[in-house]
């Protein structure tokens, strides 16, 4: 299936043909009534004017025959009066066709756009915002020379797979039409410039040896996640008649645990896999998959049937070559190697042409501001700029000033220092991806598990790791239904609820009730299904005592392997407890006199091995405790006589401390 456009350029009127025009009424009318003449029903092709003015009309077609456009053209330009001078055709791209075909509706020479587009089977992929798959189109080359093609494989570095396959198209016998396709093509890189530059040489090769008639492309990206309706993609593949349709994978490597939960990714294989088997002869199936993506590959192969496929990847350079790749692009940019250059490169190991070009780009970069232009040699990179920034926002600094915490700072800076490296590993060619970062906060009470998840999920949206950074708290009151069938529907809509932010699962070990295929059992293979499915744009974050954490853990195989950061939140000693104090004294306006640290410190020390003990929570509650002794203490002196200062200090007098039941086994960690 072909689109046109076909520019016309008009005779002169006579004076006497104007005239009639002029009498007869509305040339769009007349045009309109021989148009739909000229597509009569039953036919493979429709033309109509998009556009008319006194010495150029412009042409729309949509072909599905073998035969030549121009004599297509000229006949419809006869039927309905169109005087052509000259006429030349080009083909064009589907949208470009179906804004040509709206404005030949507006300017009333069609009687519906919409009607024609059904006619052929194509509604499903027109209306822009309206459209029910998204895909892009472009043109190939349609003049190619077989050595220009190899020379470009050559700068690549695909030579080995690339190149053999260029010779084996041009090889070929040139048939006047295409007979079928007898191998379609495998595209593996992680680089995305490459990979277009790879999948556009082997079509421009295919058109130049008649071997696609269309020159036209379409482009699907498929990435986890992503549905559309089995009409659509065969309305894709349809539309593509005659040309290519390149399915791109934008997901990352799939080298991790398969647990058997992305059965929508396999429906999605599945359609467009279909489509590839029916239509194998009339469209060429260009699939693109990142270079270690085995086992999304093996997928497809298994739903390809009897197809068969050239395999193209990069070429891996090393030694002498690899030396030779970067001393060539010095000599493009008319500069002089150093050994700096070089320096970088390991006689060990092979290297990619993208991570070449980014070594270079570094030294280029270098020599410019060292050499070419020293008077900006003082001038910092953004890299190391922003390498060296401080965090952004208020909530990382809140984190830094709470007392204890270590682990819980720990992670969030490795966080951070992740994120920061992965602008570097950009430039230097090596992969980004967004690594997972569930967590799991393990301890006892009142150790700012809810806190530090809370200023968590502030950072990470001050620094740009989550898009919203919201906190979605929950138990298992609001994940487990009371009906079979509810449970993963609710968790999926606390999921929801919380994307581009924090789940926070606290007490998780609540949904393990120690009976097989329960309602929790229900909501933790979900919680693991949609753990994997938002890796990269939020974060689950786990709470319980760390001996109960374990039997959670234990439950579902896959749960453990998803949560990237095991954090310990311990319990406080007596002196961190008694900074909390004087910290939470000082934000409501108090202050503690030495003497009653002095007896904090040894109630902390005798409580702390007391059962009950809630680390933070109780030196809340010792102070409430404490500032009502303390008014009770006041009101006994003569009010008039009371400072101010006396008003705002807890002293010693003041301190009580609540019994506790002595403690048979202490836990130790952190959990919020």
């Amino acid at each position: 299936m072909r689109f046109y456009k076909i520019q016309i350029e008009l005779e002169a009127e006579s004076a006497s043909e104007a005239e009639e025009k002029k009498a007869n009424g509305s040339d769009a009318y007349k045009v309109n009534v021989k148009t739909c003449e000229f597509n009569g029903v039953g036919k493979e092709s429709f033309v109509t004017v998009s556009q008319k003015g006194e010495e150029v009309a412009t042409l729309c077609a949509i072909t599905t025959e073998e035969r030549d456009i121009l004599d297509l053209s000229r006949e419809y330009a006869d039927c309905v009066g169109i005087k052509a001078k000259g006429m030349t055709c080009t083909e064009t791209t589907f949208g470009n066709f179906c804004g040509a075909l709206a404005s030949a509706c507006r300017c009333g020479y069609v009687e519906d756009d919409d009607e024609v587009l059904e006619r052929f089977g194509l509604d499903k992929l027109s209306g822009g915002y309206g459209r029910s798959i998204d895909y892009g189109e472009n043109l190939v080359n349609t003049a190619p020379a077989e050595k220009a093609l190899i020379a470009s494989a050559k700068k690549l570095f695909v030579g080995e797979t690339l190149i053999p396959e260029i010779e084996r198209i041009y090889a070929g016998s040139k048939a006047p039409s295409v007979m079928g396709h007898p191998v379609h093509y495998v595209v593996e890189t992680d680089d995305r410039d490459t990979r277009k530059e790879i999948y556009k040489i082997v079509l421009d090769a295919l058109f130049a040896n008649k071997r696609i008639t269309s020159s036209r492309y379409t482009y699907l990206d498929f990435y986890p996640g992503m549905r559309y309706s089995h009409m659509a993609y065969e309305a894709l593949y349809k539309v593509s008649t005659g040309g290519a349709v390149v399915v791109r994978y934008l997901g990352e490597d799939d080298n991790g645990e398969d647990d058997g939960n992305a059965s929508g990714e396999r429906e999605i294989i599945e359609n467009i896999c279909e489509m590839a088997k029916r239509y194998r002869n009339k469209v060429l199936t260009v699939l693109c998959f990142p270079r270690e993506c085995t086992k999304l590959k093996a997928q497809f192969y298994e739903n390809l049937g009897t197809m068969a496929f050239v395999e193209i990847r990069e070429d891996f350079i090393s030694g002498d070559a690899a030396e030779g790749f970067l001393a060539s692009l010095a000599k493009t940019h008319g500069v002089r190697v150093d050994k700096k250059l070089f320096s970088d490169l390991s006689a060990e190991r092979s290297y990619l042409a993208t991570e070449l070009q980014s070594t270079f780009d570094e030294w280029y970069n270098g020599k410019l501001k060292s050499t070419v232009y020293p008077q900006y040699k003082n001038f910092a990179s953004v890299r190391k700029e922003v390498v060296h920034a401080k965090p952004q926002g208020s909530a990382y600094d809140e984190l830094m000033e709470m007392i204890g915490l270590d682990s819980a700072k720990d992670v969030i800076n490795k966080a951070l220092n992740y994120y920061k490296m992965q602008k570097l590993y950009e430039e230097r060619g090596v992969k980004r991806s967004a690594p997972a970062m569930h967590m799991l906060f393990s301890g006892n009470p009142g150790t700012a598990k809810t806190t530090v998840a809370r200023l968590f999920a502030r950072i990470m949206r001050e620094n740009g790791l989550l898009s919203r950074g919201q906190l979605v708290e929950v138990g298992r009151g609001d994940l487990v239904g009371k009906y079979v069938g509810w449970t993963a529907k609710t968790v999926l809509e606390k999921f929801e609820a919380a994307k581009g932010g924090v789940l926070f699962i606290d007490e998780a070990y609540a949904l393990v009730d120690g009976r097989d295929g329960s309602y929790g059992d229900e909501a933790i293979n979900t919680i693991v299904q949609e753990m994997e499915n938002h890796r990269s744009d939020m974060v689950v974050i786990f709470a319980g005592y760390p001996d109960k954490m374990e039997g959670f853990l234990d439950k579902n195989p896959g749960m453990r392997s998803r949560i990237a950061f095991h954090v310990p939140f311990a319990d406080y000693d007596a002196g961190e407890l008694c900074r909390i104090a004087e910290m939470i004294s000082r934000q409501s306006g108090m202050r503690i006199d030495k003497e009653a640290l002095d007896k904090l410190k040894l109630a902390f020390l005798a409580a702390k091995d007391q059962e009950g003990f809630g680390n933070g929570r109780f030196v809340r509650t010792v102070l409430e405790q404490a500032k009502m002794n303390q008014a009770t203490r006041l009101l006994r002196a003569d009010i008039e006589l009371i400072s101010s200062d006396e008003i705002i200090t807890i002293t010693a007098e003041d301190i009580e401390i609540p019994e506790l039941g002595k403690r048979d086994a202490r836990r130790v960690g952190f959990c919020a």
